[in-house]
């Protein structure tokens, strides 16, 4: 059907190219393709998963259907989507003010992002918006991921040195007290993993890129972990803690379970009175009005209680504590890492408190962290939790998310359609990308993107459709249903060497210095973005926005401005600019190059550059406007040359255009400038313009003109343009 297929091809992309899969040989190799994928995707993304703040397995979740989605939809055959580095960062950064990393709220945060970020990918995708990313310019997502990739590398810093801080206002004061900590308190076992990690990655990258390395790193250290012991892990009983102090915060910790269904009962019952006096009286009688009131005071204290609990649990677990068995297996003792008793033998390790069980046991862990127990089986459908404010909240830090994500992965598909020289569409990819985070979300994904790293290790495994990405997602969902058990003893130092080893290549210092090169202007904007995001992280989107902003003022700036020339005849009978080559001018014509588009910004700049020309010249009689460089006029730079043209006829100075462009010329004819100034004042070039001139002028006027000076001479290579 000639008709039906481009249009079911847009609608249905995957159509395009799953004919290609009765190729036995496409189908084998995108079957190896993805499989290899798969291999880097899995530890990566629940690396990804901790970066975001999210429990590891999350990334797995995030890996399990966007990958296939946007590869149906999308225009990409090669892109390879999935948590992304720099993406996960910025979701910590917009849900850390909000809730607390890897808690329920904070968890059922991560997955209405997604789905907003979906939304708002797919509505731009399907208005056609794609252009939108173009506001992001090239030295503004230049600075941004220089910045990012440091932020996120020392964001991993206390999980490399198996220290624990609390996160300051600032991301620069949080890595300070984590260097301070890690002075004291190292964790040598986690840190040599880590070294483990980082070594046997670079060592086989060096040896050969095509191995996986960071899968084999993962299944070493993982062993390593298991064979050693390295978490640590005991049940403790509170009266094991000398502290009064712990105890205390352990009590109020179990008090505050059972008052929160409590708070919640009366909560419930405060509605149902609210509702029952607004049927009876209305909502403007002062029953109402006490029951609302009796609610948000509820609300409240319930708020005021938990925020309280939270803060002293946080608190607790940074605590470190000292283990001292007891003699003939009787209960050991924990005591504060300052407070521990003159002659006691402890056994060597720094223990803390890891979770507080519903009947007030502690669970204790001594060594290192790892990924731990991973429900088995694919998540399971359940709808986003929709709150209006938390949408408020969340959706400027969403569209961010939106536009970075998307210029990351559009620019990536570009770059790989170059090579295979397949067509990609921008809006297209929208589309893909919007419903890949849409349906995400509806199975417990946080937001993803188009992989760098991911997308270049399915290209040079030799992927031509995007069969490949099905085949990544299958093998995600075999690892979810069987393979989860063999990642609990994954030491989570291991994945914060697999996402400081994956951001490295982030890190472009040259990008900046080839901006700067091209546009001082450019390396300015590359450079206060870098500077911002670093100093404003967490808060990522105001560097982001501050950058955008400069970007667009510095191109009004430039724009406002531009260059304008005094046109005179070269000795190679050329018109040149007369000042940059030293050229006579004419007293009776001027001939003026406008090097810009005329708009409001600049109309009056091109007005006085004129009247300059006019007061210098008091004999002039012509004004030549040369608009081969004006591409676009708007309504004030066509107000601004009609009025001017008037003025210059009443002093005796005829104004004429040669070189106009089409859109120029129509926007003339829609206002009728063109009418009113009449045809004669329109040439196609300069020569039309000036014969006329001398025609007009009578006389011998021509033959002693210095627009009419020719003395042809050749050209040398590299002659100077005008």
């Amino acid at each position: 059907m000639p008709v039906a297929g481009p249009w079911l091809r847009r609608l249905l992309p995957f159509v395009a190219w799953m004919p290609e899969l009765r190729d036995g040989r496409i189908l084998r190799t995108d079957f190896v393709a993805g499989l290899t994928v798969a291999l880097v995707l899995i530890p990566q993304s629940m690396a990804y998963a901790q970066l975001a703040g999210l429990p590891p397995y999350y990334g797995l979740y995030a890996a399990f259907l966007p990958p296939l989605v946007a590869a149906l939809f999308g225009s990409s055959r090669q892109l390879a989507t999935g948590p992304v580095a720099v993406v996960s960062l910025m979701t910590a950064a917009a849900l850390e003010p909000i809730a607390a990393a890897g808690g329920p709220g904070y968890i059922a945060y991560a997955i209405t992002l997604s789905l907003i970020v979906g939304v708002f990918q797919f509505a731009l995708g399907l208005l056609r918006l794609g252009v939108l990313v173009n506001f992001l310019s090239h030295p503004v997502v230049v600075g941004f991921t220089n910045a990012a990739a440091i932020i996120i590398a020392t964001s991993q810093l206390d999980k490399i040195f198996g220290v624990r801080v609390e996160k300051a206002a600032h991301h620069y004061e949080t890595v300070w007290a984590t260097v301070v900590a890690a002075a004291s308190y190292i964790h040598w076992p986690t840190f040599v993993m880590a070294v483990a990690a980082f070594t046997i990655m670079i060592v086989l990258r060096r040896v050969n890129r095509r191995l996986p390395n960071v899968l084999i790193a993962v299944g070493v250290t993982t062993v390593l972990a298991w064979a050693t012991g390295f978490e640590k892990v005991q049940q403790a009983a509170l009266d094991q803690f000398p502290a009064s102090a712990v105890q205390e915060v352990v009590a109020d910790q179990l008090r505050l379970r059972d008052e929160i269904p409590q708070f919640d009962a009366r909560l419930a019952e405060a509605r149902a009175r609210l509702a029952e006096t607004v049927a009876r009286h209305g909502w403007n009688d002062a029953r109402a009005l006490a029951a609302q009131h009796a609610i948000d005071t509820l609300k409240l204290q319930r708020d005021r209680r938990v925020k309280t609990a939270a803060a002293d649990l946080k608190e607790l677990r940074a605590v470190r504590f000292r283990y001292v068995p007891g003699a003939e297996g009787a209960p050991g003792r924990y005591y504060l890492l300052a407070n521990l008793p003159e002659g006691a033998h402890d056994d060597g390790n720094i223990w803390r408190i890891r979770t507080i069980g519903e009947d007030g046991s502690l669970e204790m862990n001594g060594g290192g962290n790892v990924v731990g127990a991973i429900p088995r089986g694919v998540p399971s459908l359940a709808l986003p939790k929709f709150d209006l404010s938390v949408v408020l909240q969340l959706l400027s830090a969403a569209i961010t998310i939106s536009l970075i994500g998307f210029m990351e992965a559009i620019s990536i598909a570009k770059a790989m359609a170059t090579k295979t020289r397949q067509k990609v569409d921008a809006n297209q990819e929208l589309i893909g990308q919007g419903l890949s985070n849409v349906v995400g979300s509806l199975f417990q994904s946080y937001p993803t993107s188009g992989s760098f790293s991911r997308s270049a290790v399915n290209m040079d495994a030799g992927a031509v459709t995007g069969f490949s990405s099905v085949v990544t997602s299958l093998i995600v969902v075999v690892t979810l249903l069987w393979l989860t058990p063999l990642l609990y003893h994954l030491p989570q130092a291991t994945l914060a060497a697999v996402i400081m080893m994956a951001v490295v290549g982030l890190i472009n210092v040259r990008a900046i210095r080839h901006a700067w090169q091209a546009q001082r202007q450019d390396g300015v904007v590359a450079v206060v973005t870098f500077a911002l995001t670093l100093a404003f992280a967490p808060h990522l989107d105001k560097g982001i926005l501050v950058g955008v902003g400069l970007a667009l003022i510095l191109y009004l700036y430039r724009t406002m401005q531009p260059r304008v020339a005094i046109l005179a005849r070269h000795p190679d009978g050329t018109l040149r600019d007369a000042e940059v080559f030293g050229l006579k001018t004419c007293e009776n014509i001027s001939m003026i190059r406008f090097d810009g588009s005329l708009y409001f910004a600049n109309t009056s700049y091109f007005e006085d550059k004129v009247q300059e020309r006019v007061a210098v010249r008091p004999n002039l009689r012509y004004v030549i406007v040369v608009g081969d460089g004006i591409n676009q006029i708007d309504a004030t730079g066509e107000e601004m040359l009609a009025h001017l043209a008037d003025r210059l006829e009443k002093a005796g100075i005829r104004m004429v255009f040669t070189g106009l462009k089409k859109q120029v010329i129509d926007a003339f004819q829609r206002t009728g400038l063109y009418r009113r100034l009449g045809p004669d004042r329109f040439f196609r070039t300069e020569e039309q313009a000036l014969d006329q001139a001398w025609k007009e002028l009578g006389g011998n006027h021509e033959a002693d003109c210095p627009l009419n000076v020719v003395c042809p001479i050749e050209l040398t290579p590299g002659a100077r343009a005008s």
